[in-house]
């Protein structure tokens, strides 16, 4: 059989279809899938707009009628918004690539490092909801290295239809074709988090020791529709549990915390206080100084270095304020890899 009769019998062109596998393995080590978001390629308009046009594809980012949405999307967002992004993009590009993907990696390779330190071997991969390395890519690296068993990692604390289950429906989506599945085992949220939480407020106290404390710390997550939460998303409360759990670990601190939702696209109601207006009714009655963590964030990216960093500390201080110093992200924190090893651990088999 020739290497395409084989790549073409491997993947049909038939989305039904069932994959060619091939002869069982010795199984090996467990995998571990690491999920995050995903990112551009590259900070250009052309590598913006298939990324978006994949993203904004999905029908649980945009629970819109998807015949209406599509006209929409490809006749108004698609010509436009990759150019307006494109610079936003490169300010924040590190010299590495993204800087989602850059964190992303370090916290899976940390991960393998940390947990072989601890004597357990795992393989470990990450795969991105939108873009590359794509899910299924990394799926099928799992797959090549002989694992049986696969943990899947989902890079969001706190669970959304929006970004949790639509990185399960993508996992599902390649395993459905398999003719030998693997073993699968799904990590869901972990918005209180002992270790998370932990390397959340270390974060805090580290700033603070070296800037001192602003007169408010405001947390930042993404909005989704209000909607949403209203049909049965968990996700406004799981927020809400890494909140009090911020604030409790902060002890006195903790009167200084705020919440906020940022990120709103379109024109309806989103989770609310939103946190650009937040900003500007702070600073108008008389707040100087705001230190901004995004906590739901696990990597830093364009809605932390540029929306909080820069567009938000610009409209604080256009209303009066002074001071609006941003936290970054756990990224590669080592604190944070080990918390996040204890994670992959507790839910690992005990058996090989």
């Amino acid at each position: 059989m020739s290497l395409f009769a084989s790549r073409y019998l491997a993947e049909p062109a038939d989305p039904h279809a069932l994959a060619v596998d091939p002869p069982p393995r010795p199984a090996s080590a467990p995998g571990v899938l690491f999920i995050n978001l995903g990112t551009p390629d590259e900070p250009t308009p052309t590598a913006i707009r298939r990324y978006l046009a994949e993203f904004l594809s999905d029908p649980r980012v945009i629970e819109i009628p998807q015949p209406v949405w599509q006209v929409i999307l490809r006749l108004f967002v698609l010509p436009r918004r990759p150019h307006a992004l494109a610079p936003r993009y490169k300010d924040i590009w590190w010299e590495e690539g993204s800087p989602l993907l850059v964190a992303s990696r370090q916290q899976a390779e940390g991960v393998q490092q940390e947990l072989a330190r601890r004597g357990i071997t795992v393989h470990a991969e990450l795969g991105m909801r939108y873009g590359n390395p794509s899910i299924a890519s990394a799926m099928q690296a799992l797959r090549d290295a002989g694992c049986e068993r696969i943990l899947v990692v989902p890079l969001y604390p706190q669970y959304a239809a929006s970004t949790t289950a639509t990185a399960v429906d993508k996992v599902h989506e390649y395993t459905r074709r398999r003719r030998n599945q693997p073993e699968m085992r799904f990590i869901k949220r972990f918005p209180a988090d002992r270790g998370y939480i932990d390397a959340l407020v270390h974060s805090i106290q580290a700033h603070w020791q070296q800037h001192g404390k602003a007169e408010r710390l405001l947390l930042s997550f993404h909005g989704i529709p209000r909607v949403t939460v209203e049909q049965g998303d968990p996700y406004h409360r799981d927020c809400m549990e890494t909140v009090r759990a911020i604030r409790q670990a902060l002890g006195e601190d903790g009167a200084r915390v705020h919440h906020a939702f940022q990120s709103r696209f379109g024109a309806q109601e989103w989770l609310q206080p939103y946190t650009e207006p937040t900003l500007r009714e702070w600073a108008r009655s008389g707040v100087r100084s705001v230190d901004a963590m995004c906590p739901g964030f696990l990597a830093d990216c364009l809605e932390t270095l540029e929306e909080i960093q820069v567009e938000c500390r610009d409209a604080f201080i256009e209303e009066g304020g002074e001071t609006l110093r941003y936290i970054p992200c756990l990224n590669g924190d080592p604190q944070w890899v080990r918390a996040l090893a204890d994670i992959v651990q507790q839910n690992l088999w005990h058996s090989p």
